[in-house]
């Protein structure tokens, strides 16, 4: 048409590059095809739901709009046998989506926000299951600590163990506030419910309100989600997946899933969140400078227990059974429990650092050095025929493998 306006017919159809009859006929009705066809008002075959989707379906959706059509189907096939086969599925999810579309019940509406520089930061926990760490090749099963700025997507996570809980909270909040160098004015996070998990309401009032004196060291606004509604700490709900993938990426490039210990972990993954970070650096760098100034002391990053120890030479602290020194059996001891160790204190000096174990729902654990008992177990040798944490004893695997074989080669008296 363009052509025919310079052109002859015959000319502009040459160069339009169709016959002259098609010009004719473009130039006699210039309208699309998908325009001169008249829409169809009738049905070319017959409803297969006619019978049902007023008297039966409509009345379901009405009544709880969020039945599938396979569950609908199967209600109608229960009702009406033989007469609707599972042929009819397509058309019942085209029609309950069109019926949800022009008359289903109101859906919830998400909010777009504004993300405003050294305004608020905000952390969540998130499972690692299925990456496949292992730690000198036995699986850690694990959870990373996740904290984000929305303005600038300066991001820090680290691995925890013992699942969610405030200490991990706390470790992982001051370590991310020092790698940032500031504070914001507010904290955001979820409602801790895992934390809290099989707490007394007094223990979590407490949980809550050391929670709060923590934000407060330095100096931000503590404030939390609905419980349930996770959306509402949208920013780092959609990182976590991107985090976790590229933590899997760089475990594929490096051809293999084990680390030497939870340190070698540490710095890898850190390395990881490091490189996301460069790439944001103008960013990250303009929100700092708008940041408040960290306090010099760390806030309390652990939790705090007291302990007796027994005559067995130890204390039990959940559900885990801990070997002292044999001196200090009838003394009173005070913990500080972090999320990896647990630091012994004998009035205001701390007399031990002990590994900590966190043993499976329902059982129960060791961690015994020997040396807190082979003077006494020199005496009584025949107390390790049944001794209860014996296999947590063995300073190495090859002390068992030998006492094994002294108990096939010899008496049971004499072996031990």
């Amino acid at each position: 048409m363009e052509f025919r306006s310079k052109h002859d017919q015959e000319t502009a159809a040459a160069k339009a590059g169709i016959s002259v009859a098609s010009g004719r006929r473009i130039e006699a009705d210039p309208r699309l095809v998908s325009e001169k066809k008249a829409p169809r008002h009738w049905r070319t075959r017959e409803d297969p739901l006619a019978g049902a989707w007023e008297s039966d379906i409509v009345p379901l959706l009405e009544r709880a709009p969020g039945l599938k059509p396979v569950t609908l189907l199967r209600e109608l096939q229960r009702r009406y046998p033989g007469v609707y086969e599972d042929n009819v599925r397509r058309t019942l999810e085209r029609r309950i989506n069109q019926w949800r579309a022009l008359k289903g019940p109101d859906r919830e509406v998400m909010f777009p926000q504004t993300a405003i520089a050294g305004q608020v930061a905000q952390s969540d926990f998130s499972h690692m299951d299925d990456v496949g760490v292992t730690l000198a090749g036995v699986s850690f099963v694990h959870m990373i600590y996740h904290l984000t700025l929305p303005f600038s997507g300066f991001e820090h996570a680290e691995p925890v163990i013992g699942g969610e809980s405030f200490v991990a909270l706390a470790t992982g909040l001051q370590n991310a506030l020092k790698l940032l160098g500031g504070a914001p004015k507010e904290h955001r996070t979820d409602s801790l419910s895992a934390a809290f998990r099989n707490l007394e309401s007094a223990a979590a009032e407490d949980q809550t309100r050391r929670y709060e004196a923590l934000v407060s060291h330095f100096g931000m606004i503590p404030t939390r989600n609905n419980r349930g509604v996770a959306h509402e700490n949208g920013s780092i709900e959609s990182r976590h997946g991107h985090a976790k993938e590229r933590i899997r990426q760089a475990i594929m490039l490096r051809g293999h899933a084990d680390f030497a210990d939870l340190d070698a972990y540490r710095v890898f993954m850190a390395d990881v969140i490091a490189e996301h970070n460069v790439r944001r650096v103008r960013a990250i760098e303009f929100e700092r400078s708008l940041l408040q100034q960290l306090p010099i002391a760390r806030a309390m990053d652990w939790e705090e227990a007291c302990v007796r120890v027994s005559t067995h030479s130890g204390f039990t602290f959940r559900r885990v059974f801990y070997t002292v020194p044999s001196r200090l059996i009838g003394r009173r001891l005070r913990l500080r429990a972090y999320a990896d160790r647990l630091e012994v204190f004998f009035g205001a000096v701390c007399v031990l650092t002990l590994r900590r174990e966190r043993p499976p729902e329902g059982k129960r654990a060791h961690v015994v050095d020997y040396r807190h008992v082979i003077s006494s177990l020199k005496v009584k040798p025949g107390a390790l025929m049944g001794l209860l944490y014996r296999d947590a004893l063995w300073p190495r695997a090859a002390y068992q493998r030998a006492f094994e074989a002294l108990m096939r080669a010899t008496t049971p008296k004499r072996a031990c």
